[in-house]
């Protein structure tokens, strides 16, 4: 199956979503829940997997759908096909504050790399599939675990990030440390490792936990201000049953919560 070659609008600034034009034939697929509105001559196809070529057949189908459950997503995806004999136009909208990114998978080496709950939406032909990390530092202090996304192919798929997204071109032998939580996708030539923060006062204080990610270029890398995480754990120690009294730079507040423990362990992974 040829990838389809889709026109797209992104709208918005910090809620956004992204509109994706399809002309008559043409399909996207969209993470389950993503959909905002679909115009009339456009149907909907709930698929094992993600649909893609390489899913020929029930077991294809099958093993689409089991890389899918390893990363924490939806056994389906839903595919949006125009059946209208004009343009017609489907949106996928973000799930939290932050932006999309569109990434034309051709000019990144047909693969990208990203966190396991980063994927939106995609153009009919693209292949979500799963990424071992191949290093025990990082399957257990990594903040994402052994498995990430990958999406392959030569299409356009758009990931969601949190707060402000920033992309860095990282040259031969150039080094990058980063909280484990703001890394949101990088190409394959990036080496990504797990790096003790080297003193316990930081590690124990610091609130940044006793790990950082260590990405090594060459390669491109794409960071975000704002981890779900981060996002997550604000709001539940602000919620009624937390109290709701916990201060910015409290000590005792972060004893008592729970929360210096939580940081020690798990940077921003509360």
């Amino acid at each position: 199956m040829a990838m389809d070659v889709v026109d797209f609008e992104i709208k918005g600034s910090e809620m956004q979503f992204v509109e994706v034009e399809l002309d008559p034939g043409e399909a996207a697929i969209g993470e389950a829940g993503s959909m905002m509105f679909m115009e009339a001559g456009i149907t909907m196809d709930t698929v094992f997997g993600d649909g893609s070529a390489q899913q020929g057949g029930f077991f294809g189908k099958l093993l689409g759908a089991g890389k899918r459950l390893i990363t924490g997503e939806s056994l389906f995806t839903t595919v949006y096909t125009n059946q209208a004999q004009a343009k017609q136009r489907v949106a996928f909208a973000a799930p939290y504050p932050g932006k999309i990114l569109p990434m034309d998978l051709s000019r990144l080496g047909g693969t990208l790399i990203c966190q396991k709950d980063a994927f939106l939406c995609a153009a009919r032909g693209v292949s979500l599939g799963i990424a071992f990390q191949q290093k025990l530092s990082v399957g257990f202090f990594g903040g994402e675990g052994f498995i990430m996304q990958k999406l392959e192919g030569d299409g356009l798929a758009f990931i969601h990030a949190g707060g402000t997204v920033v992309r860095r071109e990282l040259k031969p032998g150039e080094t990058l440390r980063v909280d484990t939580g703001c890394v949101v996708a990088y190409t394959p030539s990036v080496d990504f490792e797990i790096q003790y923060v080297g003193k316990i006062k930081t590690a124990l204080f610091g609130g940044e936990g006793l790990f950082l990610a260590q990405l090594s270029g060459p390669g491109t890398v794409w960071l975000q201000s704002l981890p779900f995480s981060r996002l997550a754990s604000r709001v539940f120690a602000a919620a009624p049953q937390m109290g709701g009294r916990r201060e910015e730079g409290s000590v005792l507040g972060g004893f008592a919560g729970g929360g210096l423990l939580g940081s020690v362990l798990g940077g921003d992974d509360e």
